[in-house]
């Protein structure tokens, strides 16, 4: 793992200028009037971001009219990793329907700082009583880990701690499960 491990309550680092699919370049700030903000580091290649794909699609259209937004974030090193370049990740969000941001961090600053370790790995940020954009407020870390208790097949789910800390969070209570164990490929580092 490199840089340091979020605990639950920290501050959400911030990132800037990382490029979208959709030709655009975003930074933490352009997400200040989500109420909860889900970054996902996600890339193209790993089996248990494709089985999770539909699924985060699926969070972002239930929740993205209660001020949920997902933005997911590849950090994988292309040279290793080809099918995680830009141009593969453009080509992936288009065939999926991608409703959600995904943005390449190129230099795997944004990783670091996030202390994220693999792929698909959630991270949960919100701020007491709405969005981001009052005054000082910072969004903290109310959840991290993987999405549900079965990355293989979503009939049989029985855990769903994604969903779980969006509903608590949007009812003003505490996360039940703050943290999971996040399940999936390593982000593959940069030699």
């Amino acid at each position: 793992m490199k840089g340091n491990k979020l605990n639950i309550n920290d501050p959400m680092p911030e990132f800037k200028n990382l490029p979208g699919v959709d030709g655009k370049k975003y930074s933490s700030s352009d997400f200040k009037d989500a109420s909860i903000l889900i970054i996902v580091f996600s890339c193209n290649h790993c089996p248990y971001v494709k089985a999770y794909e539909d699924r985060m699609i699926a969070v972002q259209k239930d929740y993205a009219g209660k001020g949920v937004q997902l933005v997911a974030i590849n950090s994988n090193d292309e040279r290793n990793y080809p099918d995680d370049n830009f141009n593969e990740m453009v080509k992936r969000a288009k065939a999926k329907g991608f409703n959600f941001k995904y943005l390449r961090d190129a230099d795997q600053q944004t990783a670091e700082a996030f202390g994220a370790t693999h792929t698909p790995q959630f991270f949960v940020f919100s701020v007491e009583g709405g969005s981001a954009s009052g005054g000082d407020q910072r969004r903290k870390l109310r959840y991290s880990g993987k999405m549900d208790d079965n990355w293989e097949n979503s009939k049989v789910v029985k855990e769903n701690y994604l969903r779980d800390a969006l509903d608590a969070l949007l009812t003003g209570k505490g996360v039940k499960t703050p943290e999971t164990f996040s399940i999936g490929c390593t982000i593959k580092w940069k030699a």
